[in-house]
Formats: structure tokens, C-alpha cells, sequence
């Protein structure tokens, strides 16, 4: 099962295609303006590693922890779509940039952290990541080297996502300040749609629509 081209590569294509590491390089760009490369490699990397540990822990327990404390996937999908659209919010308005300017320290309060919310979760770990996890560790029959093979190819995955944020601040020079805002406010658009699209799988998961 390790080296099983057949199990292995669905596996990969799945969860590139749901977790999306092109995708989240611009958007770290934007969630991170104004960091220092320092702070920036900071944020990646918890980023990496708290969805790592929610991925793994969903692969091997996602379904009985959900099902533990009554909450369904369509519930979690919404939860975490509501949660997008603020984050989406606070990048077309600029908001998170207003708060570094009213406070001056050199490096990033919790407060405008974003490696847990929304990088570690929603957007790495998110339901689409948590559910396929817990579908391909079920393919898998629970063998113990199809359900390591499953949890090798998420973490190839999240490898790939840190090596991308790992070139964010060349990009971010590249663009300047004026490019870096306008990609910045096409990115909260598209992360406000993305929210919405969440919202309307967790519905349609429910079968409200």
C-alpha cells in the first residue's frame, strides 16, 4: 500500500487539488502584509504544523469525533464558511493593515496572528481537507500502511505549501506596495466567494438546497 501507484496518486491528486497550495500562496501574501520574512516564515510554519496535527488527527478520528459531539461535516462546512467571510472582510477593508498601523512594535500581536485562523483552519485544514482524510483513510480498510501512506501523502502535501510561502516575500517585492494591495483586495473578493461556496456546500450538504 506504501508504494502503491493505484492508492497513492488518487490519494495525492485529492488532497492537492482540495487543500490547493497554488491557491494559498497569494493568499499568505495577502494575510501576511507588512510582515518581516522572519515573522512571515513564523506564520507558515505554525500554519503547516497545526494543520498537519488537525489533518492527523481527523484521518485516524474525524469521524467519531464529530459524530461524539453531534456535529456534522454540512454543520462544520457553514461554521467555518461564516468564519471566511470575516477574514474576507477585514482584507477588502483593509482592516487588518489599520490595526498594525495604531500599534507600534516590530513584530505581529495574537491578535493579527493568522497562522491558526484562517491559514491553519480554515483554509489548509478545512472541512473539504478534514473529510477527505477521513474518506481516504475509510478506502484504505484501515490497513496500517494504507492509513501511513494516507497520512504521508497529506504531509507531501503540506511540504509543498510551505515550500510556496517560503518564496512570498520575493513575490510581495515583485508586485510593490501598490500591486500587493490591489492583489490583496482581488483576494478578499475571492476568499468572500470562497466563504460563500462553503456556506452553500454545507447547506447543500444538509439538503436545505
Amino acid at each position: 500500500m506504501l508504494t502503491d501507484p493505484a492508492f497513492l496518486i488518487p490519494a495525492f491528486v485529492t488532497l492537492f487539488v482540495v487543500i490547493d497550495p497554488v491557491g494559498l500562496a497569494p493568499l499568505f501574501i495577502a494575510l501576511t502584509g507588512g510582515m518581516t520574512p522572519r515573522e512571515r516564515l513564523g506564520v507558515g510554519l505554525r500554519a503547516c504544523v497545526i494543520s498537519a496535527v488537525l489533518l492527523t488527527l481527523f484521518g485516524l478520528a474525524g469521524e467519531a469525533i464529530l459524530a461524539g459531539i453531534g456535529i456534522t461535516l454540512p454543520a462544520f462546512q457553514i461554521a467555518g464558511g461564516i468564519l471566511l467571510f470575516l477574514t474576507a472582510l477585514d482584507m477588502l477593508f483593509d482592516r487588518r493593515g489599520q490595526r498594525r498601523a495604531g500599534h507600534a512594535r516590530p513584530a505581529t500581536g495574537p491578535a493579527d496572528d493568522p497562522s491558526v485562523f484562517p491559514l491553519a483552519m480554515p483554509l489548509i485544514a478545512g472541512p473539504g481537507a478534514m473529510a477527505a482524510m477521513i474518506l481516504l483513510v475509510g478506502e484504505s480498510g484501515w490497513d496500517w500502511q494504507g492509513v501511513v501512506a494516507v497520512h504521508l501523502v497529506m504531509l507531501a502535501v503540506i511540504v509543498l505549501a510551505f515550500g510556496l510561502f517560503l518564496i512570498a516575500s520575493p513575490i510581495e517585492r515583485a508586485l510593490g506596495a501598490t500591486g500587493t494591495m490591489v492583489v490583496t483586495r482581488l483576494l478578499g473578493m475571492l476568499l468572500a466567494a470562497l466563504s460563500v461556496q462553503f456556506v452553500l456546500n454545507g447547506l447543500r450538504g444538509a439538503g436545505v438546497v
